[in-house]
């Protein structure tokens, strides 16, 4: 999903700009298919190719593209191409769309990064209460060896053990990205 709204977000970006100065979605399109990438490439590819060998209707291949990919973007620009067909003073409508590709793509990001903090905060603690396990060997011997060594040391570092792979399956179910 994220590399086809990274596709989308400049296939869309220099179709419409070709559109814009042309006016004509077919023209925009064939003029930039080289510079696009698969999967969207494909998807414009196959719009092209129901234009010229099947049926010239543009609205119905519109129609059509807007089910190749899936996003809620590009079906919103889908629907203002075809809506330029009937009126092209909504032609300026599809930049504002455009960048709402853009948009998403950033608030993505800062959502990604907020999932991953406590990931790492998560991570970072582990590491403490694991280190301090050497660490006390180094400062109280005899409280390291009642740790590793008796019944009630062992069933305390067992239970850390436990409740940190609990917790860790917890922050990652919690944290994944979805």
């Amino acid at each position: 999903k994220k590399i086809i709204a990274q596709e989308l977000e400049t296939a869309l970006s220099i179709i419409t700009t070709a559109y814009l100065r042309n006016e004509d979605i077919v023209t925009a399109v064939q003029e930039n298919l080289e510079y696009l990438n698969p999967p969207v490439q494909n998807a414009f590819r196959e719009f092209l190719s129901r234009i010229q060998l099947v049926d010239p209707e543009v609205g119905a291949a519109i129609r059509e593209l807007k089910g190749k990919i899936a996003n809620d973007v590009f079906e919103e620009w889908c629907d203002g191409i075809a809506a330029c067909q009937f009126d092209r003073s909504l032609k300026m409508t599809l930049p504002p769309i455009v960048g709402k590709l853009s948009d998403v793509r950033i608030v993505n990001g800062e959502l990604e990064l907020l999932a991953t903090e406590p990931r790492k905060e998560f991570f970072t603690m582990v590491a403490l209460t694991i280190g301090n396990i050497p660490l006390l060997y180094f400062l109280n011997r005899d409280w390291y060896h009642a740790l590793m060594d008796t019944l009630p040391g062992k069933m305390m570092l067992a239970g850390t053990a436990g409740i940190i792979f609990f917790c860790m399956a917890k922050v990652i179910q919690l944290t994944k990205p979805m």
